[in-house]
C-alpha cells in the first residue's frame, strides 16, 4: 500500500492558516513586508474583484496555493471594493519590527471591515447612512435596529413583517444581521436583496440584549431612551452592539443614545408604494428619482436627513406647520438666507468627523476641519439668536458654540497640518518646551553642517568637500581622489568610489546621534500631545453631534426655500380635515425633464370623503393618466415632509397612509405572475385602508383576461365606496366600461384625460376634464410607436369588426344587470342573520389557495345568498 505524502506547510502559512480558522467567513488580507497577501479561495476573489494578478506561492511544489497582492499603501484603494462587493475583510497586520526578531513575526486581526461598519471615506456616501440592521424574529412582532457607526445614529423598531419591510427598504441598511435558525424564512419573507450575515441563537436572547444596551450606556434600564417598551426591538439593538465588538469597533464613545421609530408619527407607505413613486430609487436604470430633484441641500448631514424626512413624512399637524413657517421665514429673509448659504458651505461632515475622533481614526488634517466647521457655525448661532422669529432664535440657541474646544485644537494644531500624525510637524510651537527645543536642534542643523563644511576646508585646504547624508553610513564627508593626500589621519575611511573617497568623523556620528535622536523623540512627543488632544475631544462628543442635527435640520429647509424659489412652488395649507384640494398641480420631476420651452400642462384634483371620494381617470395609454396619480401622491409627500409643493395652491386635510398599485410589476424570480403580485398588492390597500388614506390605483386587473379584469376593477372600486373608511381614491383605467358605475355610486366621479383627434392621427392635450373617456386610442398609439402600417391596418380592421358584432355592448348590459342588483344590496348594511351566514362562508373560505376565477366564483355564491333575501 503506498504512502500518503503529507503536505508541507511552511511556518508562514501555518500561521496564515491559524488566523484564517478564526475568520472563515472573511477575506483574509495578511501583511507580508509591504504587501497585503491573499491566499487560496480568497485569492481568487480577490483577483476577479480588484483587478489584480492571481498567481503561486511555492509554485510547483507541495505547498503551491493560490496567490493575489497589492502594496500595503494601496489598501484604501482596493478595500473600498472587496466591501462595496459584499465582502467580509478581515485586515491581517504584522505587530512587531521584523528587524526586532529572528523568528516569525508576530501577527493578528487589527480591525474586520464588513459592509455594514465601515468608517473608510471611501467606503462611505457622503449623503447616504451606512446602516447597519440587526432583524429578531419574536413570536408575533419583528424587531429590528439600524447603526450608523460612521455617525453614531442608533434607532430600533418592532413591527409586522410589512412595517419592517418598510423600513428596511426605506433605511437600506448595507449589511443585515439574522439568528441563524431564521435564514430561510428572512429570505423568504424580504427577499435576497441585502447582504446579510447569520449570527448564532444565543446572541438573540431578551436578557442579553438588555444587558448589552445597559452596560455600553452605563445605565440601569432603557427609559430614558424611552425605548423599554420595544423588547423585539431591544434584542435587535443589542445584536448590533455584540457585533461591533465582534468586529473590534471596542471604541464607540460616539453611540451615545438610542432612539425609537414610532410608526404612529409617520405617513405609512408600504414598499411597493416607495417604489412606485420612484422617491429615492429608480424602477429603471435611467430613472430620475424625487429625491434628486428636490435635493438642494449643501452638507452632507443635510443631505443625509433630507433622505430620511422623505422615507417618514410627518403625520403631526404642529410639526408640519412649524417646518413650513421656518420655510417661508427663509424665503422672506434674503440676509438671512445668504449667510447660512454661504456658512454652511464651509461646514464638513462634523458628524463623521466626530465619529472618527471617537473612533480613534482621526487625522490631524481632519481635526482642523473640524476646527474650522465649528467655527463656521457661529455666524448662523449669533444671526440666528438675533431673528425676532421665534422659532429661528430657538434654533440659535440649540447650537453650542464650542469655543473651548475650538480654543483647544487652534492651540494645539498647526493649520497646516498633515493627513498622518508620523509625518510630524502637526503641533503648533508653544504646546511643549521640550518639542520646541527639539526642533530647535533638528532645524538647526543646516547651519551646523554648514559651519562644519567651512571649518573643515579651512583647516584642510580642500575646497571640494562635500558633507551628505545615506541610510547606509548616516553622515559622511566626500573627499575627490586628488585631494585624498590631504585629508587628515583622524578621518574614518567607510566607502571608496570611482572618483572620490567617503570619510567619517567623531564629530560627525556625534552631530548624527543627536539630530536622528531628536527626529524620532519629536515623532514621539507630536504622537503623545495629538492622542490627549483627541482624547479632550471625546468629552465634546455630544455637543458635536447636536450642532450636526441642527445644522442638517437647516440645511434641508433651506433646501426647501431654494427648491420653492427655482420653481415655483407654494406653501400647501395642511389642515385636520379629510380633503385633498389641490389646483394647478405639477409633477415634480417630471416638469424638469421637458424639452426647453415645453410648459407642464398642470391639472386640479378634488378629493373628499362627501361627494368626490373617488375618482375615475379614463383616457388613452401615454396621456398621462399615470402622470396625474403619482403627483397627487408626491405633492401630499411633500406637503408633509414640511416642503412647498408644485401647485398654483394647495389644501390637504392630513394624509395618514398613501397607498399605489402602479404598473405591471412582475415578480417572476418568487415564481409569482404579474397578476398575483397586483392582486397581493391591492389586497394589501384593502385590507389596511383608513378614512384618512390615499389610494392610488392604476389600470387594476389588465393582468388577466378583459372579462375578468373589469369584473375585478369594478369589484375593487365598489368595495372602496362602500367601506366606512371611505378612503380618497385616484383610479385609473383602460377599461371605459367603469365609467357607468357614477350611475349607481354616487362618490365614484368620471373624468378623463383629454385628446384632440385630428384626421388619422391624436395629440395629447394631458388636460384632466370631467366626464369619461368610451374610446382607447390605442391603435393610434401603436401608430405613433413607429408600428409597421400592415399592422395598423390589421389592427384597423379587426377593431371594426369587433365593433359591429357589439362586443362592447353586451358587457356593458351585465355590468348594468350588476348595477339593478347593487341596488338591493350594500356591502356594509345586512341583516344580522344574513351577516352571520356570510361570515361564516368567508371564514370558512381558504383565500390563499383561491385561484383568481375561484374568487370570482365565490363572490358570485355570497352574492346569491343575498339576492335569495
Amino acid at each position: 500500500m503506498a504512502k500518503t505524502t503529507a503536505k508541507k506547510v511552511t511556518p508562514l502559512m501555518q500561521q496564515y492558516n491559524g488566523i484564517k480558522k478564526k475568520y472563515p467567513d472573511a477575506m483574509l488580507l495578511f501583511r507580508v513586508g509591504d504587501f497585503y497577501e491573499t491566499f487560496g479561495e480568497d485569492a481568487v476573489k480577490a483577483s476577479s474583484i480588484l483587478g489584480i494578478t492571481l498567481t503561486k506561492r511555492g509554485a510547483g511544489s507541495q505547498s503551491e496555493t493560490a496567490l493575489a497582492g497589492f502594496p500595503h499603501h494601496s489598501l484604501n484603494t482596493y478595500l473600498p471594493k472587496l466591501v462595496k462587493s459584499g465582502l467580509r475583510v478581515a485586515i491581517c497586520d504584522q505587530l512587531e519590527d521584523p528587524k526586532m526578531t529572528k523568528t516569525i513575526v508576530k501577527r493578528g486581526v487589527t480591525e474586520l471591515v464588513t459592509p455594514g461598519v465601515a468608517l473608510n471615506d471611501e467606503v462611505l456616501q457622503s449623503k447616504s447612512n451606512n446602516f447597519l440592521a440587526a432583524v429578531h424574529f419574536g413570536k408575533k412582532l419583528i424587531g429590528v435596529s439600524f447603526l450608523d457607526v460612521s455617525t453614531g445614529e442608533f434607532l430600533i423598531a418592532e413591527g409586522t413583517q410589512e412595517y419592517i419591510d418598510k423600513l428596511l427598504q426605506n433605511f437600506s441598511p448595507s449589511e443585515v444581521l439574522v439568528e441563524k435558525k431564521y435564514k430561510q424564512q428572512f429570505s423568504e419573507i424580504f427577499t435576497d436583496r441585502f447582504h446579510t450575515f447569520y449570527l448564532e441563537d444565543w446572541v438573540f436572547q431578551k436578557d442579553y440584549g438588555n444587558d448589552v444596551l445597559n452596560n455600553h450606556f452605563k445605565v440601569k434600564n432603557l427609559k430614558g431612551f424611552g425605548v423599554e417598551e420595544l423588547q423585539q426591538g431591544i434584542i435587535a439593538g443589542g445584536v448590533a452592539i455584540y457585533y461591533l465588538s465582534e468586529t473590534q469597533h471596542d471604541k464607540v464613545a460616539h453611540i451615545q443614545s438610542i432612539s425609537r421609530i414610532a410608526e404612529d408619527k409617520y405617513v405609512w407607505m408600504d414598499r411597493f408604494t416607495v417604489r412606485n413613486l420612484e422617491l429615492y430609487g429608480g424602477n429603471s436604470p435611467n430613472a430620475v428619482t424625487l429625491l434628486s430633484v428636490i435635493d438642494k441641500t449643501i452638507s452632507p448631514m443635510g443631505g443625509r436627513l433630507l433622505k430620511r424626512w422623505l422615507a417618514l413624512p410627518l403625520k403631526d399637524l404642529v410639526q408640519i406647520k412649524e417646518r413650513h413657517e421656518l420655510v417661508q421665514f427663509l424665503i422672506d429673509n434674503e440676509s438671512f438666507f445668504e449667510t447660512v448659504t454661504y456658512q454652511l458651505k464651509q461646514i464638513a461632515d462634523i458628524e463623521r468627523l466626530i465619529s472618527k475622533v471617537a473612533t480613534a481614526k482621526v487625522s490631524p488634517r481632519e481635526v482642523v476641519l473640524l476646527k474650522n466647521s465649528l467655527k463656521a457655525i457661529l455666524p448662523i448661532k449669533i444671526t440666528a439668536e438675533k431673528s425676532n422669529n421665534k422659532t429661528v432664535q430657538q434654533i440659535g440657541t440649540q447650537l453650542h458654540d464650542c469655543q473651548e474646544l475650538i480654543a483647544k485644537i487652534t492651540t494645539v494644531l498647526l493649520e497646516d497640518a498633515p493627513v498622518n500624525i508620523n509625518k510630524g510637524n502637526a503641533i503648533a510651537s508653544g504646546v511643549s518646551d521640550e518639542l520646541d527645543e527639539l526642533r530647535n536642534i533638528s532645524n538647526s542643523g543646516k547651519e551646523y553642517l554648514e559651519n562644519m563644511l567651512a571649518r573643515e576646508t579651512e583647516r584642510t585646504g580642500i575646497t571640494s568637500l562635500k558633507i551628505a547624508f545615506n541610510n547606509v553610513f548616516g553622515y559622511y564627508i566626500e573627499v575627490r581622489n586628488r585631494f585624498k593626500d590631504q585629508v587628515p589621519q583622524e578621518w574614518i575611511r567607510k566607502q571608496t568610489l570611482v572618483n572620490a573617497e567617503r570619510y567619517i568623523t567623531e564629530e560627525l556620528k556625534e552631530y548624527e546621534t543627536k539630530i536622528l535622536g531628536a527626529e524620532e523623540k519629536i515623532q514621539q512627543i507630536e504622537i503623545e500631545i495629538f492622542s490627549k488632544l483627541v482624547h479632550f475631544i471625546i468629552d465634546f462628543v455630544k455637543p458635536v453631534q447636536q450642532n450636526a442635527q441642527n445644522i442638517a435640520q437647516i440645511d434641508v429647509l433651506l433646501s426647501f426655500a431654494k427648491l420653492a424659489m427655482d420653481n415655483a412652488y407654494v406653501r400647501p395649507e395642511i389642515d385636520e380635515s379629510t380633503d385633498i384640494d389641490i389646483k394647478k398641480g405639477r409633477h415634480p420631476v417630471i416638469e424638469k425633464q421637458l424639452p426647453m420651452g415645453e410648459e407642464y400642462i398642470a391639472n386640479d384634483v378634488v378629493l373628499n370623503r362627501e361627494n368626490q371620494q373617488i375618482i375615475m381617470i379614463t383616457g388613452p395609454n401615454m396621456s398621462g393618466k399615470s402622470a396625474i396619480l403619482r403627483q397627487t401622491a408626491l405633492i401630499v409627500l411633500l406637503a408633509q415632509m414640511g416642503s412647498y409643493v408644485p401647485a398654483k395652491s394647495a389644501r390637504i386635510g392630513l394624509v395618514d397612509k398613501i397607498f399605489t398599485r402602479v404598473g405591471a410589476s412582475d415578480n417572476i424570480s418568487m415564481g409569482e405572475s404579474t397578476f398575483m403580485v397586483e392582486m397581493n398588492e391591492t389586497a394589501s390597500i384593502l385590507n389596511n385602508i383608513s378614512e384618512r388614506s390615499l389610494v392610488l390605483l392604476d389600470e387594476i386587473g389588465r393582468g388577466t383576461s378583459t372579462y375578468d379584469g373589469i369584473s375585478i376593477a369594478w369589484a375593487i372600486a365598489e368595495y372602496l365606496h362602500e367601506h366606512p373608511s371611505k378612503g380618497k381614491t385616484l383610479f385609473a383605467t383602460h377599461y371605459h366600461e367603469l365609467n357607468e358605475m357614477t350611475t349607481t355610486f354616487k362618490r365614484i366621479k368620471n373624468f378623463n384625460v383629454s385628446v384632440k383627434e385630428l384626421k388619422d392621427t391624436i395629440i395629447f392635450l394631458r388636460k384632466l376634464v370631467e366626464g369619461g373617456s368610451n374610446h382607447s386610442f390605442g391603435i393610434h398609439v401603436a401608430k405613433l410607436a413607429g408600428m409597421p402600417n400592415l399592422v395598423i391596418s390589421k389592427a384597423q380592421e379587426i377593431l371594426k369588426k369587433l365593433e359591429e358584432n357589439n362586443a362592447q355592448k353586451e358587457v356593458k348590459e351585465v355590468l348594468k344587470d350588476t348595477q339593478q342588483e347593487n341596488m338591493q344590496m350594500s356591502f356594509f348594511q345586512l341583516d344580522d342573520p344574513l351577516l352571520e351566514d356570510i361570515r361564516d362562508e368567508i371564514l370558512a373560505t381558504n383565500i390563499d389557495t383561491l385561484t383568481p376565477i375561484e374568487a370570482l366564483m365565490k363572490l358570485n355564491e355570497i352574492k346569491r345568498m343575498l339576492l335569495k333575501k
